[in-house]
């Protein structure tokens, strides 16, 4: 005869799949799950909003103007040399505006046409095109001082007269293009599981909080092992935050998409994109079961919301440290901060993310994923352990009876 039938208790894994499919149900068909999946959705239609502003103010804000004030044949000079050559050379010319064209003896303060001007002038050319003056602010005749020379050069007739036909042979991509696009898509993976593993982990806590405080927590432990209790509201976690990552992907892909976008238009990255999407779910997985392991085990601790957001700042602060060493350490390939960023549990998944991204070969990954995995067990264990502990203390402290100078006290 089984322990299951002599004890007429579940197994712990049996009990963890109860737990977990009770959790994941009530969760899934609640209300609030609602508004969970809506969430996401402010902060995409204000940063719309935001996007649209600031295109609006980019559009308004006017080309940055050379203004040129100088004697009338020497200023249309410069104006007809610099639309020649701005048909050959493209926008990095400056956009030309006659400020004033001076008579003989006549004075010009640059610096007060500046400050009075309606054409948005970043500065302005004075002299002759034998010998221009460039006024304005540091920064900007430091950038214009070469354009504004070869104008003045080409008003002044000294300019080249033909400039040779380029023949154009282009490929595809460079070495230099797609190392940078890959590191851009190593940033944004790194990003999104990042802000996916911090959202998402933190709803352990308040579902533990919450029936700690209904006393549900008393009647599972007097039903099924503690060790079940743990590992079903884990894993009913991440059940949910896959259903919800789910939703979000296909109503974000099918937008982007419907855009006109495709993952072609950007690097494949070097595992090539199905493998790099699969190896997010695995890195995001290991990644959750290791915070939500953490953030069980302070539920166990905590009573209170407060206590909760109290004990939980420290490994919040923690984690967004692993976060920030994990890309720092995408710029150190070969070294001993790459392999650290690799082994330490909490910056791993960051960090083989993004070697996904810029480096071919599964073998390591295949390697870390082991790693992790037994990371995943001792931590997940480690929190049992203590949820296992804690967790029924929620109650009144026991009283004890203690002598005070000889006398019995409660």
């Amino acid at each position: 005869m089984s322990s299951h039938n002599r004890t007429g208790r579940l197994s712990t894994l049996a009990a963890a799949f109860v737990v977990a499919r009770r959790d994941f149900t009530a969760i899934l068909f609640s209300r609030s799950f609602i508004f969970f999946l809506l969430g996401p959705l402010f902060p995409f239609v204000i940063g719309a909003l935001a996007g649209g502003v600031g295109e609006q103010v980019k559009d308004s804000i006017q080309r940055p103007m050379l203004g040129v004030a100088m004697a009338p044949a020497d200023a249309e000079a410069m104006v007809a040399a610099q639309q020649a050559l701005a048909e050959r050379i493209g926008p990095s010319i400056p956009g030309l505006v006659v400020v004033r064209k001076l008579q003989p003896g006549e004075s010009f303060d640059p610096v007060g046409a500046m400050k009075s001007n309606e054409a948005n002038l970043a500065a302005v050319v004075t002299g002759t095109p034998q010998a221009p003056v460039l006024t304005g602010p540091t920064e900007r005749i430091e950038d214009w001082q070469g354009r504004v020379a070869l104008i003045a050069a080409q008003a002044a007739g000294n300019g080249p007269k033909a400039l040779p036909a380029v023949a154009l042979s282009s490929i595809a991509t460079s070495k230099a293009d797609q190392t940078r696009s890959r590191l851009l898509t190593a940033q944004v993976g790194q990003t999104v599981l990042f802000l996916l593993t911090m959202l998402l982990a933190g709803m352990v806590l308040s579902n533990l909080v919450e029936e700690k405080g209904n006393k549900i927590i008393e009647v599972l432990a007097a039903a099924i092992p503690m060790d079940a209790v743990f590992l079903g509201k884990l894993f009913a976690m991440l059940a949910v935050s896959w259903v919800g990552i789910t939703v979000w992907a296909t109503v974000g892909g099918a937008a982007w998409f419907t855009a006109g976008h495709s993952l072609s238009d950007y690097a494949d990255p070097a595992v090539g994109w199905p493998a790099f999407l699969l190896l997010g779910v695995v890195y995001f997985s290991l990644g959750y079961l290791l915070l939500g392991s953490v953030f069980l085990a302070i539920g166990s601790l905590a009573t209170t919301v407060r206590e909760v957001q109290t004990l939980s700042m420290p490994v919040t602060m923690l984690q967004l440290l692993n976060f920030f060493f994990a890309g720092f350490a995408m710029a150190k390939a070969g070294t001993w901060i790459e392999t650290a960023a690799m082994v330490i549990p909490f910056s791993s998944p960051f960090m083989m993310l993004a070697k996904a991204a810029q480096h071919e070969g599964l073998v390591v990954h295949g390697l870390t994923i082991a790693w992790q995995v037994l990371c995943v067990a001792v931590f997940v264990r480690m929190g049992a352990a203590m949820f296992k502990k804690r967790v029924m203390k929620s109650g009144p402290a026991v009283q004890r009876k203690r002598k005070w100078f000889g006398r019995a006290a409660t």
